[in-house]
């Protein structure tokens, strides 16, 4: 974990409406740029507010997941026919606008805005936006870019994204294999998969079609943002409050000071998407 100079104390009492909040995912860290002060990261309210993004209204062609080639020792998504979670206009030109001055490739600001969109529509009350998925993301896998991979159009990265195995090793919790190592090709240890670092056993509750192809599917960055949006807006949460913000990415994580980072990361975006 990164180490941060927030006060816990100041964090505290943010976080003291919150309870019972435990690890959800395993982060893949990435250097935070900068830290946020103590006194914003303590209001997460603060963060500057972000508009909606803009659709257009022809919607993105969606790549067909059976021509991309599948190595045969990648680990197979679970499939099902599930809900089109996907609003039908694209968010590619907005993506293409937003992406320069946020350094986040265009492909995945298409995820976070579609999953911005969706809970939009299906949760209002959760007030969840899209700077906040980008700065878990950012932490997690460096939107979909961990060490050195690249997001196709399919919204696929060039490989897996894989964490450590979950054996109980210092700092890492031990979790057996939930999935028979379907997601994360380990049938010993759960492992946290793809771009938003989904523990197999959370991704069964929370398994997301984001791009509208009846496939669940934790390493697409379209399925595992709508997934991880659903997550943070569990139980009720307005994220525009304070508690409410730091308690649901807590439950995603609960370190301190991850919750600082993916805070400094999404008031970052928040700022350069203004200027």
């Amino acid at each position: 974990m990164l180490r941060g100079v927030l006060s816990t104390v100041a964090l505290g009492t943010a976080a003291a409406a919150v309870v019972a909040l435990g690890m959800v995912a395993a982060p893949l860290p990435e250097p935070a740029a900068s830290l946020a002060s103590p006194a914003a990261a303590a209001i997460p309210a603060a963060l500057p507010s972000v508009p909606a993004p803009e659709p257009r209204e022809v919607p993105a062609p969606v790549a067909q997941r059976q021509d991309r080639p599948q190595p045969q020792d990648r680990p197979q998504p679970q499939s099902r026919p599930q809900p089109r979670e996907r609003p039908e206009p694209s968010f590619a030109a907005w993506a293409a606008d937003m992406a320069v001055p946020t350094g986040i490739p265009a492909r995945a600001l298409q995820a976070y805005a579609n999953a911005h969109a969706v809970v939009a529509e299906t949760q209002p009350g959760c007030q969840l936006t899209w700077v906040t998925l980008a700065g878990v993301a950012r932490v997690e896998s460096n939107h979909g870019q961990y060490q050195g991979r690249t997001l196709g159009d399919d919204g696929l990265p060039s490989s897996p994204i894989i964490g450590v195995p979950l054996d109980g090793s210092p700092s890492v919790r031990a979790i057996g294999d939930t999935d028979g190592g379907a997601l994360d090709g380990d049938t010993r240890w759960d492992r946290a998969v793809g771009p938003f670092q989904f523990i197999p056993s959370t991704w069964a509750r929370w398994r997301s079609d984001g791009n509208g192809d009846g496939i669940g599917d934790p390493q697409n960055i379209d399925d595992s943002a709508v997934a991880a949006a659903r997550y943070l807006c569990a139980g009720g949460r307005d994220l525009a409050s304070g508690d409410g913000w730091l308690g649901a990415v807590l439950s995603y994580n609960n370190s301190m000071s991850y919750a600082q980072n993916v805070y400094s990361g999404a008031e970052q975006y928040a700022l350069s998407s203004q200027d």
